[in-house]
Formats: C-alpha cells, structure tokens, sequence
C-alpha cells in the first residue's frame, strides 16, 4: 500500500504542480479513492473512501467557493510538495512529511 499511496500522490502532484502553493488559503478537494480507481487501484478505493488530499491552490479557480474553518484540517500531514493528506495515511507512507498548518479559515475551491 506504501508504494500505491506514494504514486497517488505523485499523480496529484503532476496534475496541479504548477498551481500548488504551500500555505495557500485555496485549496482543492482531491478524492483519494477516486483517483486510486483511476489509476486502477480499485481495491484502494474502500480504503480511502474519505480521504482526501488538500491541494493548496496559488490563484483561486473559478466557479464556486465554500470557506472552511483551518480546525478541520487537524491531523493532516503536508509532504515536500505542499499537498496535505490525513496523518494516519502517511503513517504508511515512505515520503517525507510535517504538521500542517492551515490558515485560521481556508476557501475551497469547486
């Protein structure tokens, strides 16, 4: 599992690499299990069927945007990247990770 959760996060991380921007108060939602299915990890996808990973977005997107209090994201680790995902998942996880920090509210983008 290691190693599919580190290609996930890589398959982000090539997606939005340009737009990332650690500390950004926008963020898309990136859901894991979908992705796992994407990538043929179907058997991931029970797994991760609410993890998400927090894609901190440097410009904010268009179309609709919701504020979310920064306490939601208590627990989530943040990797070398800038992505955050839940700490229980980097647990597993070879990759190098810190606390995150959100901002006191942060904006989802939709």
């Amino acid at each position: 599992m290691d190693n599919q959760l580190n290609e996930l996060l890589q398959d982000i991380e090539l997606e939005y690499g340009d737009r990332i921007q650690r500390g950004a108060r926008n963020y898309l939602e990136i859901s894991l299990a979908e992705r796992a299915r994407k990538m043929g990890y179907g058997e991931l996808s029970e797994t991760y069927k609410t993890a998400c990973a927090i894609v901190p977005l440097k410009d904010p997107q268009r179309g609709m945007k919701v504020r979310i209090d920064g306490r939601t994201f208590v627990n989530y680790a943040e990797h070398d990247s800038g992505i955050a995902v839940p700490g229980h998942l980097t647990e597993t996880s070879a990759r190098n990770y810190r606390t995150f920090v959100p901002n006191d509210s942060m904006i989802c983008n939709f």
